[in-house]
């Protein structure tokens, strides 16, 4: 689950981690000209909230001025215009797409005089399996480019022992910090390790961390991922999920405990078990197509979870034909294709449709499949199955 920067940063702040004053709006901006009296500036900084990289490059749809989603404004009446520019505007960045996405959401900020900006973060090392502290001088671009151009600029560190976050003194020299300002730096790390731990994080990424002109470390942006698997136990976390920013195709599947993620291919595939999932959008690749969407029903594969499961690949409009790959279980593969026939016609589904079962009643299950009267094909074979698909979506 992504959290927006203004979330990241109030959950942070109880850590005792140094952010700048702010305020979040969400749709609305009628108190925006009251606050920015009493949040410290010029500059202000006004923040366009998307879940998405690259805001401060990015481009509105209506440009109301040539800047990004990031803007660092001098005058009050600045502030209203950029932020009333932004609302409800479409930012198009790097990890949007064309499409871009709608901002319904503002953050205010103070500002602040910076001297130098690093990139840190706090993972999973998953090789490992370790708590790890990924750290580098070169702050406020894409990590992803300076790992590709410069990797001798990223330190690793492992945290073995949760109750020791221990920072190696060398590391001052190599990321050019005084006394000072590394000491600062450890208990800054200290303290986002015991917020990942808390907060059940899967990310925590601060870029940039700045030392400001007075020498003080401060966050100036903050990204936190919270790991879905542990919202159970994090009910209030649970409550800051921004449905909006949500696909809603997933979102769905997700409350009817399926998990789908939309790719963009043409082949749909409908399968019940992740590992098996990513080995049938594998096949599709090897005869030159690209699978339409991750869907996983899980282990109850019933009527009415393939009705859901249809439903969804059926609004992809770049869907020309199916790839169902069932593993028969406690689930016997003769009552699945019962499931899958019942479902087909009472949604009246139209596109080319490919079975494989394995496991328990497979050969049941094929033969009701091909008995169907409905075009419907059963193919024991993977290949064959992917490969039949592949040559109905043409």
């Amino acid at each position: 689950m992504n959290l927006h920067e203004y979330q990241a940063k109030e959950l942070l702040k109880k850590y005792n981690l140094p952010i700048l004053n702010g305020k979040s709006y969400i749709k609305k901006l009628e108190q925006l000209e009251i606050d920015v009296n009493y949040i410290k500036g010029p500059p202000w900084v006004v923040k366009s909230q998307i879940h998405a990289g690259g805001r401060g490059a990015g481009k509105f749809l209506d440009p109301f001025n040539d800047k990004g989603g990031v803007q660092i404004v001098n005058t009050k009446s600045e502030v209203v215009n950029v932020a009333n520019g932004m609302m409800s505007n479409t930012l198009i960045t790097k990890q949007t797409g064309k499409a871009g996405k709608e901002v319904n959401r503002i953050y205010l900020e103070e500002g602040c005089q910076i001297e130098r900006e690093y990139y840190l973060s706090i993972l999973i090392d998953r090789k490992t399996s370790n708590l790890m502290l990924m750290v580098s001088d070169a702050g406020g671009v894409d990590i992803e480019k300076v790992a590709e151009n410069t990797p001798n600029k990223i330190q690793y560190i492992n945290f073995n022992d949760l109750s020791n976050f221990n920072i190696p003194d060398t590391l001052m020299q190599k990321l050019k910090f005084n006394d000072d300002e590394f000491m600062q730096f450890k208990m800054i790390v200290k303290n986002l390790c015991i917020a990942f731990i808390e907060l059940d994080a899967s990310l925590i990424e601060i870029n940039p961390l700045v030392v400001t002109e007075e020498k003080k470390l401060v966050l100036l942006d903050a990204k936190i991922n919270i790991d879905d698997n542990a919202l159970f136990r994090q009910p209030e976390l649970e409550k800051l999920k921004d449905l909006s920013e949500e696909n809603q195709l997933e979102l769905e599947a997700s409350q009817n405990d399926m998990a789908y993620i939309k790719l963009d291919g043409q082949i749909g595939c409908m399968v019940n078990g992740a590992g098996l999932a990513m080995a049938t959008m594998d096949i599709i690749k090897q005869f030159d197509k690209e699978p339409a969407n991750f869907l996983d029903l899980g282990g109850t594969a019933n009527k009415e979870r393939a009705i859901k499961a249809f439903k969804i690949i059926q609004s992809d409009q770049n869907v020309k034909s199916v790839l169902i790959n069932i593993f028969g279980g406690i689930i016997h593969c003769d009552m699945i294709a019962s499931g899958i026939i019942e479902a087909i016609k009472e949604l009246n589904f139209k596109l080319p449709v490919v079975v494989r079962f394995q496991g328990t009643n497979a050969s049941k299950g094929r033969d009701i499949i091909n008995n169907s009267s409905l075009g419907l094909f059963s193919i024991d074979d993977l290949s064959e199955a992917a490969s039949k698909a592949v040559e109905l979506s043409n």
